[in-house]
């Protein structure tokens, strides 16, 4: 039954990501012009040329925070990317931010040894 539910909100999570990647495309395309206008604006020297690139990098910015069903297809990418990790049964989150803490003090110490002894 676990599988039957993960299989259920995949095939959600693939149709939104297939819907939207229109909306994904827009989304990568207004990222690209808002890195462009902050590296440029890093990049010039004069005021006007900072001016020119400050106005590139806020229509970027806006025209990104816009794109809502682009964030939704990036919230559906997420969802597909943590359901396939569950039907594999990788639940080795050890290189994750989501790494559980370990709180035994002889497991820490090895780790800790470990590191020293390198």
């Amino acid at each position: 039954m676990k599988k039957f539910g993960l299989l259920i909100i995949g095939v959600i999570a693939a149709i939104t990501i297939l819907s939207s990647l229109g909306a994904l495309l827009g989304l990568a395309i207004s990222a690209a012009i808002l890195f462009a206008g902050i590296h440029y604006y890093l990049k010039s020297n004069s005021t006007f040329s900072k001016v020119v690139w400050a106005f590139v990098a806020i229509t970027g910015l806006l025209t990104s925070t816009a794109n809502i069903p682009g964030f939704i297809g990036l919230a559906a990418i997420a969802i597909l990317w943590f359901i396939v990790r569950k039907w594999n049964g990788s639940e080795d989150y050890s290189n994750s931010f989501f790494a559980p803490k370990k709180d035994d003090p002889f497991t820490n110490f090895e780790n800790q040894w470990n590191e020293l002894t390198k």
